[in-house]
């Protein structure tokens, strides 16, 4: 040995060896890992028996309402779970920026969150065929000036930050409108905003068509200027990379989704919000305050002893109406109900202008013909259905479901009967029938007005309504706290 070196000491030469024997561990530990095939996304979700969804809560989304969980991107997503055969759960998200960072942190397989397709979004996650077509809009108060472009505002204009109406309205600010100003608002949702535009706490913010024609029934002073976009996409939203595994059958499924059962969840969500304008909206909320109070109760009881929904009862009265008890149309139906001479006969009503006995005979009335309809029409097509049979009687009702049937469509869906209603206006078709000749048209603005109206009593008095109780057994509560989809399985 050289007496320059110093040799090593054993404890040290020891740890070396150590170190160098761990490393070798660790080495061949990460080789079989990286050799080891990754789970796929499909495979993951099968081995857990769960999809796990970014969902916001909004009225076009997700939400909970006192019988469980429901909302068109919810319901939607309920249906493609079943399909898959896993079972659904809603991981939730404060705003559709957060949903997108919960695909691509792994929280979530993939984000239905009413998600905007936009230039800067595919550069952070791919999205899939649209679940919905939307058309941005510039929204501002009744009773103040209505601008023309969004160069002529006269007020504060803020949406929600990071969101997609941020994104267009910087790319005006580039290329049209240099002078614009608006704020982006961390803490608030585009529903927040637009109820601070309804309460003059806010001159202007932009909303997408959907959720703005959902809240225009509960703030109907809420008014559009003009849009600031064409129609554009919403989408689902999954990680970038090539794992097809899960995206190519969930986009294959929104491509070649059954259309009946399409239609049957957009009319669900979608197919009355527009039965009613502001005018009507803001009338019905004056009456509310004013005469609804004298004959609530009296709803309440009836509605009660024959087993159905107060509000959907006063829906009808306002509908036939207007809650005037001694309201008489040109065809000689009368009162707050507006009740045929043979009806209240039937319904032993001996004076059709006393409110409380035109109650009870109405109550009585659509509580029996929602008992005659047949068996297999189901929940909530029944309710709408008997609402029709209200209006133009049922056989001509039972005379739609005949022609919905000759014409490939399902008699027991109310989308299916509606699209039929218009057919026994035309002699072509109505010849056809057992009872002939009906005004079809008016039967379907007759049921839109009703839901309109029965939603908007449901918002007032708090408590869900029809359109807000689940078909099907809702989801458990979401957790709070997901696991990453990407942990290891044990």
């Amino acid at each position: 040995m050289n007496p320059a070196e110093t040799p090593t000491p054993p404890s040290t030469f020891r740890r070396i060896l150590a170190w160098i024997g761990l490393g070798l561990v660790v080495g061949g530990y990460l080789t079989l890992s990286t050799c080891s095939p990754r789970l796929t996304a499909m495979d993951q979700a099968r081995r857990l028996g769960i999809l796990r969804v970014a969902m916001t809560n909004s009225p076009t989304t997700y939400y909970v309402s006192g019988d469980g969980a429901t909302g068109y991107e919810y319901d939607l997503a309920s249906s493609l779970a079943d399909r898959l055969g896993l079972k659904l759960e809603v991981v939730l998200a404060e705003s559709a920026p957060q949903a997108i960072e919960m695909v691509r942190s792994g929280r979530a397989h993939f984000a239905a969150a009413a998600v905007t397709v936009s230039e800067g979004r595919e550069r952070l996650v791919r999205f899939t065929p649209p679940v919905q077509k939307v058309v941005p809009q510039l929204v501002f108060r009744m009773g103040e000036p209505k601008p023309k472009d969004l160069g002529a505002l006269r007020g504060h204009l803020s949406v929600a930050k990071d969101s997609v109406h941020a994104e267009r309205l910087r790319q005006l600010q580039k290329t049209v409108f240099p002078a614009l100003v608006f704020d982006e608002v961390a803490d608030q949702s585009t529903e927040d905003l637009l109820y601070a535009v309804a309460n003059e706490q806010l001159a202007y913010t932009v909303a997408n068509s959907d959720l703005l024609a959902i809240n225009q029934r509960y703030y109907p002073n809420l008014r559009v200027a003009f849009p600031i976009a064409v129609s554009e996409d919403i989408a689902w939203a999954f990680p970038l990379g090539d794992d097809d595994s899960l995206f190519a059958p969930v986009s294959d499924y929104l491509r070649n989704f059954d259309r009946d059962e399409l239609a049957r969840i957009r009319e669900r969500h979608f197919g009355h919000i527009e039965q009613v304008n502001s005018f009507g909206a803001l009338t019905l909320a004056m009456h509310t305050e004013t005469r609804l109070p004298t004959y609530r109760r009296h709803f309440e009881e009836w509605s009660a002893k024959h087993n159905l929904d107060w509000r959907l009862l006063a829906a009808m009265g306002y509908q036939e109406s207007q809650w005037n008890p001694h309201a008489v149309s040109p065809t000689g139906v009368r009162g707050l109900m507006q009740l045929t001479t043979s009806t209240a006969a039937r319904m032993k009503v001996a004076n059709r202008e006393d409110p409380v006995q035109s109650i009870r005979g109405g109550a009585a009335y659509f509580r029996m013909l929602m008992d005659e309809l047949p068996p297999e029409i189901k929940q909530p097509d029944r309710t709408w259905m008997a609402l029709a049979s209200y209006n133009l009687g049922i056989g001509h009702l039972l005379d739609a479901r005949v022609l919905t049937q000759k014409n490939g469509g399902n008699p027991n869906h109310w989308v299916d009967v509606r699209a039929s209603l218009p057919l026994l206006t035309k002699p072509r078709w109505f010849s056809q029938t057992r009872y002939g000749y009906a005004r079809g048209y008016e039967a379907m603005t007759y049921v839109g007005n009703i839901r309109t109206y029965y939603d908007m009593l449901g918002f007032l008095t708090g408590e869900p309504t029809l359109d807000e109780k689940p078909e099907e057994p809702a989801a458990p509560p979401p957790q709070k706290d997901p696991l990453n989809i990407n942990s290891p399985l044990l």
